[in-house]
């Protein structure tokens, strides 16, 4: 499952200590596993080899250059959401051609830039946006090629935040609207109509929501098909889920025995966009306990990281494992993990069993690669934390701690105010 485990009562990543890595560059840290991250990518390459699909990676969920660098390196292509992530898949060394471009607000200048750059193709979530390609390829004299992101309308049973293919979410379209657009193909000259597009929703755990959607998409296809519309790809998105506590997702194995007979029968290039899948268990936050506080009503464990380094148990009621990184004798204690931040939503952990650290010790907050950094801010003024990159029994900074310049690097005071 991952590359962090104890050895001798010490909690290791891949060769290295954790405690050494967290006393060279302190804490919070964010610390990954290569060796787990590139494992995750080719259980899903291999497992849907039958049907040779492009594995696009979501950069939305860990954009770090050396963690694209990596999946890159390994064949992977990218899927991005904005300008700001086509400049990281670029820098990246990504090919172009290996790059797919989702979501509902791509504005005219982020769309220029992709065609400029030659991506392979928009996924198209509205028809206002398919007008605006069609209007920017024709202002470049360029070919867009573009998916349409159906909207299936199917409960993929995971948070509501995270849900995208219920009719009342903002993405996709449904699939008259999709057909409409389909069968009017040519009044986009300049945004060649190539393919389908869906993706569910993130973090689900079952076969069946997947085999559901698809199947609903396939007839779509043939529907097609018969009425001489062509197609090329089938973009089935991501949102395989893993295990943060006590799930039981499906493994690459399970998930591609339920979808490789569907796939097959499309013909079509099949692309997928997984995320969490490849890192979420690739990573971990690293935090130092600050002080221990014990009220006549429960006990808290203060740590330096907080909701601003790790949302997700804020934004999702999202269960982290904790653990020392250091096992030890001691009694364990029934607490809340929170941390410096001023709000009562900052907690990492609630109401948690864990082994009663003392002030000073290190803890871990397991899976958090994915939506963990790429989702952290500077709120409360917090410089946001290091990241660290493990290879076997080496360590290499990936991004360096913020200092507090540059919390305010870009910022001005007008003459006015001097």
């Amino acid at each position: 499952m991952h590359d962090f485990k104890y050895k001798r009562g010490e909690l290791y990543c891949e060769n290295v200590p954790v405690r050494k890595v967290a006393e060279k560059f302190g804490t919070p840290l964010f610390l990954y596993s290569r060796k787990t991250l590139v494992e995750h990518y080719r259980k899903l390459r291999d497992a849907l080899s039958p049907v040779d699909p492009l594995i696009c990676f979501s950069v939305k969920s860990n954009s770090n250059l050396a963690i694209l660098r990596a999946l890159v390196k390994e064949g992977a292509g990218l899927d991005i959401v904005s300008g700001g992530e086509l400049y990281r898949a670029l820098k990246a060394g990504v090919n172009p051609k290996k790059i797919v471009y989702a979501g509902v607000g791509k504005t005219e200048k982020e769309i220029e830039e992709a065609l400029r750059a030659g991506i392979l193709f928009f996924n198209v979530e509205s028809l206002p946006e398919l007008r605006m390609i069609d209007f920017v390829a024709r202002r470049l004299k360029k070919l867009a090629d573009v998916c349409i992101r159906v909207n299936p309308d199917v409960d993929p049973h995971t948070h509501h935040f995270i849900t995208t293919a219920k009719k009342e979410n903002k993405f996709g379209l449904d699939l008259i609207t999709a057909r409409e657009i389909f069968f009017k193909h040519r009044l986009f000259p300049n945004a060649r109509i190539s393919g389908v597009h869906i993706h569910i929703g993130s973090q689900i755990i079952q076969e069946k929501p997947f085999v559901e959607a698809l199947t609903k998409i396939s007839k779509f296809i043939i529907e097609l098909e018969e009425n001489n519309v062509p197609v090329r790809y089938l973009n089935i998105g991501g949102g395989l889920g893993i295990i943060y506590k006590k799930e039981k997702p499906q493994t690459a194995a399970d998930y591609a025995k339920a979808v490789v007979p569907i796939l097959k029968k499309t013909g079509l290039k099949i692309i997928l966009e997984p995320g969490r899948f490849i890192v979420g268990n690739a990573g971990i936050l690293v935090a130092k306990v600050t002080y221990i506080k014990k009220t006549r009503t429960k006990n808290f464990v203060i740590v330096d990281a907080g909701m601003n380094d790790l949302i997700r148990p804020c934004l999702y009621d999202a269960y982290h494992e904790v653990l020392p990184l250091r096992q030890k004798k001691s009694a364990k204690i029934k607490a809340d993990v929170v941390g410096p931040i001023c709000e009562s939503a900052d907690f990492l952990a609630k109401d948690r069993q864990i082994q009663e650290p003392a002030q000073k010790d290190l803890l871990a907050v397991m899976s958090a690669g994915a939506y963990g950094f790429s989702m952290s801010s500077n709120y409360n003024s917090r410089p946001r934390a290091a990241e660290v990159l493990v290879d076997k029994n080496k360590y290499h900074l990936i991004r360096r701690r913020q200092t507090y310049k540059d919390l305010i690097d870009g910022e001005m005071i007008p003459r006015f105010l001097h």
